[in-house]
Protein backbone atom coordinates (compact mmCIF):
# COMPACT_ATOMS: atom_id res chain seq x y z
CA UNK A 1 0.00 0.00 0.00
CA UNK A 2 0.95 3.73 -0.96
CA UNK A 3 0.27 6.89 0.91
CA UNK A 4 1.06 10.42 -0.92
CA UNK A 5 0.81 13.06 1.91
CA UNK A 6 0.19 16.86 -0.10
CA UNK A 7 1.01 19.81 1.98
CA UNK A 8 0.07 22.74 0.66
CA UNK A 9 -0.26 25.98 3.30
CA UNK A 10 2.62 28.33 3.20
CA UNK A 11 3.18 28.59 6.76
CA UNK A 12 5.79 25.91 7.24
CA UNK A 13 6.34 24.50 10.41
CA UNK A 14 3.63 26.81 11.79
CA UNK A 15 0.85 25.18 9.29
CA UNK A 16 -2.20 23.71 11.53
CA UNK A 17 -2.79 21.95 8.00
CA UNK A 18 0.32 20.34 8.13
CA UNK A 19 0.11 19.40 11.78
CA UNK A 20 -2.99 17.40 10.92
CA UNK A 21 -1.95 15.82 7.74
CA UNK A 22 0.83 14.36 9.52
CA UNK A 23 -1.20 13.32 12.46
CA UNK A 24 -3.36 11.42 9.88
CA UNK A 25 -0.51 10.02 8.75
CA UNK A 26 1.29 8.65 11.19
CA UNK A 27 -2.74 7.34 12.61
CA UNK A 28 -2.27 5.31 9.38
CA UNK A 29 1.17 4.34 8.75
CA UNK A 30 0.67 2.90 12.69
CA UNK A 31 -2.13 0.97 11.66
CA UNK A 32 -0.39 -0.68 8.64
CA UNK A 33 3.06 -2.13 9.19
CA UNK A 34 4.92 -1.39 6.20
CA UNK A 35 3.12 1.50 4.20
CA UNK A 36 5.15 3.11 2.00
CA UNK A 37 4.90 7.04 2.31
CA UNK A 38 5.73 9.60 -0.21
CA UNK A 39 5.58 13.50 0.30
CA UNK A 40 5.10 16.18 -1.74
CA UNK A 41 5.38 20.11 -0.12
CA UNK A 42 3.25 22.65 -2.44
CA UNK A 43 5.12 25.46 -0.77
CA UNK A 44 8.47 24.10 -0.75
CA UNK A 45 8.62 22.84 -4.05
CA UNK A 46 5.86 25.08 -6.00
CA UNK A 47 4.26 24.03 -9.11
CA UNK A 48 4.01 26.65 -11.80
CA UNK A 49 1.03 28.08 -12.61
CA UNK A 50 -0.72 26.63 -16.04
CA UNK A 51 1.60 28.48 -19.52
CA UNK A 52 -0.28 29.65 -21.86
CA UNK A 53 1.02 27.12 -24.04
CA UNK A 54 0.03 23.70 -21.74
CA UNK A 55 -3.52 23.38 -22.48
CA UNK A 56 -3.22 21.58 -26.12
CA UNK A 57 -0.51 19.35 -25.01
CA UNK A 58 -1.98 17.64 -21.80
CA UNK A 59 -5.68 17.70 -23.63
CA UNK A 60 -4.35 15.80 -26.70
CA UNK A 61 -1.72 13.84 -25.17
CA UNK A 62 0.53 15.34 -27.82
CA UNK A 63 4.35 14.35 -27.72
CA UNK A 64 5.86 15.21 -30.64
CA UNK A 65 6.97 19.38 -32.24
CA UNK A 66 6.79 20.51 -28.32
CA UNK A 67 7.75 23.64 -27.82
CA UNK A 68 10.38 24.33 -24.85
CA UNK A 69 7.51 25.04 -22.43
CA UNK A 70 5.10 22.19 -23.58
CA UNK A 71 7.95 19.61 -23.40
CA UNK A 72 8.67 20.92 -19.70
CA UNK A 73 4.73 21.07 -18.71
CA UNK A 74 4.05 17.82 -20.23
CA UNK A 75 7.25 15.89 -18.43
CA UNK A 76 5.57 17.79 -15.09
CA UNK A 77 2.11 17.14 -15.48
CA UNK A 78 3.04 13.28 -16.51
CA UNK A 79 5.37 13.03 -13.47
CA UNK A 80 2.69 14.42 -11.01
CA UNK A 81 -0.04 12.69 -11.82
CA UNK A 82 1.64 9.18 -11.97
CA UNK A 83 3.01 9.80 -8.64
CA UNK A 84 -1.48 10.44 -7.70
CA UNK A 85 -2.04 7.15 -9.36
CA UNK A 86 0.36 5.43 -8.20
CA UNK A 87 -1.25 5.91 -4.30
CA UNK A 88 -3.36 4.27 -2.18
CA UNK A 89 -4.68 6.92 -0.10
CA UNK A 90 -4.09 10.42 -0.43
CA UNK A 91 -3.82 12.57 2.34
CA UNK A 92 -4.38 16.23 1.45
CA UNK A 93 -3.37 18.94 3.75
CA UNK A 94 -5.93 22.40 2.83
CA UNK A 95 -5.87 25.33 4.52
CA UNK A 96 -8.72 27.80 3.89
CA UNK A 97 -7.74 30.76 2.21
CA UNK A 98 -10.03 33.60 1.52
CA UNK A 99 -12.91 30.91 1.23
CA UNK A 100 -11.13 28.93 -0.76
CA UNK A 101 -7.73 26.67 -1.64
CA UNK A 102 -4.45 27.66 -1.86
CA UNK A 103 -3.25 28.74 -5.32
CA UNK A 104 -0.48 25.98 -4.76
CA UNK A 105 -3.06 23.07 -3.74
CA UNK A 106 -5.00 24.26 -7.41
CA UNK A 107 -1.97 24.15 -9.35
CA UNK A 108 -1.37 20.38 -8.11
CA UNK A 109 -5.26 19.63 -8.94
CA UNK A 110 -5.19 21.33 -12.36
CA UNK A 111 -2.63 18.68 -13.53
CA UNK A 112 -4.60 15.63 -12.06
CA UNK A 113 -8.12 16.18 -13.92
CA UNK A 114 -7.22 15.78 -17.67
CA UNK A 115 -9.54 14.37 -19.97
CA UNK A 116 -8.81 10.96 -20.90
CA UNK A 117 -6.62 10.16 -18.10
CA UNK A 118 -8.75 10.72 -15.12
CA UNK A 119 -11.94 11.81 -16.77
CA UNK A 120 -13.60 11.22 -19.96
CA UNK A 121 -16.44 12.69 -21.54
CA UNK A 122 -19.28 10.64 -23.23
CA UNK A 123 -22.76 9.93 -24.56
CA UNK A 124 -24.19 10.59 -21.04
CA UNK A 125 -21.50 12.74 -19.77
CA UNK A 126 -18.54 12.95 -17.94
CA UNK A 127 -17.24 9.80 -16.01
CA UNK A 128 -14.14 9.78 -13.73
CA UNK A 129 -11.43 7.17 -14.19
CA UNK A 130 -8.91 7.34 -11.22
CA UNK A 131 -11.68 5.48 -8.40
CA UNK A 132 -10.46 2.99 -6.13
CA UNK A 133 -8.65 5.47 -3.79
CA UNK A 134 -8.97 7.00 -0.56
CA UNK A 135 -8.74 10.87 -0.31
CA UNK A 136 -8.37 12.35 3.36
CA UNK A 137 -8.92 16.32 3.71
CA UNK A 138 -7.06 18.11 6.44
CA UNK A 139 -9.14 20.60 6.38
CA UNK A 140 -8.14 24.22 8.84
CA UNK A 141 -9.93 27.61 8.86
CA UNK A 142 -9.64 30.31 10.85
CA UNK A 143 -13.82 30.41 10.94
CA UNK A 144 -16.45 28.17 11.63
CA UNK A 145 -18.45 27.39 8.29
CA UNK A 146 -20.18 23.69 8.60
CA UNK A 147 -22.70 24.64 11.32
CA UNK A 148 -24.60 27.25 9.36
CA UNK A 149 -26.03 27.58 6.19
CA UNK A 150 -24.62 31.12 5.99
CA UNK A 151 -20.68 29.64 6.70
CA UNK A 152 -21.24 26.93 3.95
CA UNK A 153 -22.55 28.61 1.20
CA UNK A 154 -19.30 30.67 1.35
CA UNK A 155 -16.89 27.03 1.77
CA UNK A 156 -15.21 27.28 -1.36
CA UNK A 157 -12.49 24.59 0.17
CA UNK A 158 -13.90 21.36 0.74
CA UNK A 159 -16.93 21.30 -1.09
CA UNK A 160 -14.75 22.52 -4.04
CA UNK A 161 -12.41 19.45 -3.21
CA UNK A 162 -15.20 16.84 -2.95
CA UNK A 163 -16.54 18.10 -6.26
CA UNK A 164 -13.12 18.00 -8.53
CA UNK A 165 -12.68 14.25 -7.10
CA UNK A 166 -15.53 13.25 -7.03
CA UNK A 167 -15.70 14.32 -11.17
CA UNK A 168 -12.70 12.39 -11.61
CA UNK A 169 -14.01 9.28 -9.47
CA UNK A 170 -12.82 9.28 -6.30
CA UNK A 171 -16.28 9.11 -3.81
CA UNK A 172 -14.35 7.76 -1.13
CA UNK A 173 -13.20 11.32 0.48
CA UNK A 174 -13.54 11.95 4.17
CA UNK A 175 -12.89 15.09 5.46
CA UNK A 176 -11.07 15.67 9.43
CA UNK A 177 -11.27 19.35 9.94
CA UNK A 178 -10.08 21.87 12.66
CA UNK A 179 -12.06 25.47 12.56
CA UNK A 180 -12.35 28.07 14.20
CA UNK A 181 -8.53 27.79 14.99
CA UNK A 182 -8.80 31.73 14.72
CA UNK A 183 -10.71 32.34 17.22
CA UNK A 184 -8.49 32.04 20.15
CA UNK A 185 -6.30 29.09 21.97
CA UNK A 186 -9.67 27.59 23.79
CA UNK A 187 -11.06 27.35 20.08
CA UNK A 188 -7.69 25.59 18.79
CA UNK A 189 -7.50 23.24 21.73
CA UNK A 190 -10.86 22.34 21.11
CA UNK A 191 -10.85 21.83 17.53
CA UNK A 192 -7.28 19.49 17.81
CA UNK A 193 -9.21 17.00 20.53
CA UNK A 194 -11.98 16.32 18.28
CA UNK A 195 -10.15 16.25 15.21
CA UNK A 196 -7.85 13.34 16.79
CA UNK A 197 -11.15 11.73 18.13
CA UNK A 198 -11.87 11.36 14.83
CA UNK A 199 -8.00 10.33 13.41
CA UNK A 200 -8.94 7.38 16.38
CA UNK A 201 -11.38 6.11 14.12
CA UNK A 202 -10.42 6.97 10.76
CA UNK A 203 -7.05 5.25 10.27
CA UNK A 204 -8.15 1.67 11.02
CA UNK A 205 -11.02 2.47 8.57
CA UNK A 206 -8.54 3.77 6.12
CA UNK A 207 -6.77 0.62 6.22
CA UNK A 208 -9.58 -1.87 5.91
CA UNK A 209 -10.62 -0.25 3.04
Amino acid sequence: MKLLQIHSSVAGAQSLSRRLTDSITNAIADAMPGLEIVSRNLAADELPHLPGERPPVVRAGKTEDLTPVQTEEYALAEAVLAEFLAADIIVIGAPMYNFAVSSQLKAWIDRLARAGRTFRYGPNGPEGLAGGRKVIIASSRGGVYSTSAAGQAADHQESWLKLVFGFIGITDVSIVRVEGVGMGPDALAAAFTAAEAEISALAPAAVAA
